[in-house]
């Protein structure tokens, strides 16, 4: 072996080493990315969670027969808010609750709309109107999410980011999507809980 073939792959040896080190930087910033965008969407979430026990003590002023409505958007409130999204399963477990919850408070908010007192009520008025801002934050903030998770899974599963992934311990993470039963148009008599 010569001095000018020992060169070229001394170059090429570093190259190599500078493209894995550029694509581990890559899949590192990309994780970051994702968290910087989960920790957007639990913010609007959490704000959501504060707005719900306002919304359910004015309702539960006039709706008594709405009862188990409003135990069932408690109950789901704080299990959304001790499930921290820390794993890509928590992240799906958290996601899931966060869609059954966003069902169950639209339930209530239609169940609102047929209590003409309530329509009236100021204090509802603006829980409402602040219910419908959150929710707004928390679609944009689930596109940013979902926009950054898309580009971490396609960098630690492209080869050799699954190679490089695995070392540096970043996994794939979670879509957030709506789940199953929020993909099937609602009925008037299923958001009142009546039986046609």
């Amino acid at each position: 072996m010569n001095a000018g073939t020992g060169g070229v792959e001394l170059i090429v040896g570093a190259a190599v080493l500078a493209a894995l080190y550029f694509w581990y930087a890559s899949i590192i910033t990309r994780r970051n990315k994702v968290r910087e965008a989960l920790s957007s969407v639990d913010v609007h979430l959490n704000q959501r969670h504060d707005l719900i026990p306002n919304i359910v003590a004015l309702a539960g002023r006039y709706m008594e027969h709405e009862r188990g409505l409003l135990t069932d958007v408690t109950r789901l409130r704080e299990e959304a808010r001790t499930t921290a999204p820390t794993t890509p399963a928590d992240a799906s477990k958290r996601f899931a609750i966060e869609g059954e919850l966003g069902q169950r408070v639209g339930q209530l908010m239609v169940s609102l709309e047929a209590y003409p007192q309530l329509k009236a009520d100021q204090p509802v008025m603006e829980a409402q109107r602040t219910w419908t801002e959150t929710e707004a934050q928390i679609t944009a903030s689930r596109r940013f999410y979902n926009a950054a998770v898309n580009q971490l899974n396609n960098a630690v599963q492209v080869f050799p980011g699954s190679i490089i992934a695995g070392i540096a311990g970043v996994a794939a993470m979670p879509f957030f999507e709506a789940p199953a039963d929020a993909r099937v148009a609602p009925t008037v008599d299923g958001i009142l809980g009546r039986t046609p």
